[in-house]
């Protein structure tokens, strides 16, 4: 069995990846390889596990950004989310956060809202790139607070971060799981987070909802998907196996230490809440006019 990450070694989605896999190989009874497949912003590897054999022998790890993002942005997308894949279990959803260069002139949310009213030019926000989760989750901040601010996207999160912390651009909207480490270190100043709840790894750090931004809720997910038409008792037998895998505590102590959350969902409840969040982000990159190319 192989898992495709559709994205390079070293990042997030692969670190989720290769976090559950030996668990799971042990939940199965047999050997599980990742496989990095990257291109095209995921949907590389992601379009060829929707391609293959419907058996269970080739699955993908997917995550906002590959399922429900990109779809919604990309204008030559070829493959579709809900009807090519079959969703069949969650791994762990992250809030994003946002922080502020070491040189921007904030403390707090509302020292950046003061900030923004009198700083003479646009202050910049970066993001992973036109169309990434971030980019969307900024586009829905600014709708919702009325924001004016100036998008700055990056070719991944990495390059984004070290102009942040070199105070190249004054904000950015990112994966907490990528960020957590210069917060905590005291690089990166957190605003806020944009999770309905705290994050328990930065409890005195508030949400956009509690600073006045109502109902404002982004967190990305990851989770496991075969492709379209797998038999039910195929996909019912890696939900059971995966929901074992994240029992395990090692494999629970090291999310926790990335600042996620271990999603726990029916396998039809997982269907769902892909669908859902696929019509959400299809909904804001309309609105916000966001198409890639």
């Amino acid at each position: 069995m192989r898992i495709v990450v559709p994205w390079p070694p070293g990042g997030n989605v692969d670190i989720t990846a290769r976090t559950v896999q030996a668990a799971l190989a042990d939940a199965l009874g047999q050997q599980v390889l990742v496989e990095n497949r990257p291109g095209a912003g995921g949907t590389v590897g992601s379009a060829q596990v929707a391609k293959a054999p419907p058996d269970g022998y080739t699955l993908l790890l997917g995550s906002s950004g590959t399922i429900t993002n990109a779809p919604a942005v990309y204008k030559n997308i070829s493959y579709d989310p809900v009807k090519d894949l079959t969703a069949i279990g969650p791994i762990q959803s992250t809030p994003m956060v946002l922080t502020a260069a070491p040189k921007t002139p904030v403390r707090d949310y509302a020292e950046f809202l003061a900030y923004i009213k009198t700083k003479g030019t646009p202050v910049s926000v970066a993001t992973a790139g036109n169309g990434s989760s971030n980019h969307l989750a900024l586009e829905l901040l600014m709708r919702q607070a009325k924001l004016p601010l100036l998008h700055v996207p990056y070719k991944g999160s990495g390059p984004a971060i070290t102009d942040l912390l070199g105070s190249q651009v004054d904000a950015m909207v990112d994966q907490l799981s990528a960020s957590i480490g210069h917060i905590r270190d005291g690089r990166l100043k957190a605003l806020a987070v944009t999770s309905k709840a705290r994050s328990a790894q930065l409890p005195n750090v508030p949400t956009l909802d509690e600073l006045g931004v109502k109902d404002f809720e982004v967190s990305t997910f990851t989770g496991i998907f075969g492709p379209a038409g797998m038999p039910a008792p195929v996909a019912e037998k890696l939900h059971v196996a995966l929901k074992k895998a994240l029992s395990v505590e090692s494999v629970r102590e090291k999310y926790r230490s990335m600042g996620v959350e271990i999603m726990d969902l029916s396998q039809s409840g997982f269907a769902a809440y892909v669908k859902t969040d696929y019509e959400k982000w299809r909904l804001v990159a309309r609105e916000a006019n966001i198409v890639v190319e």
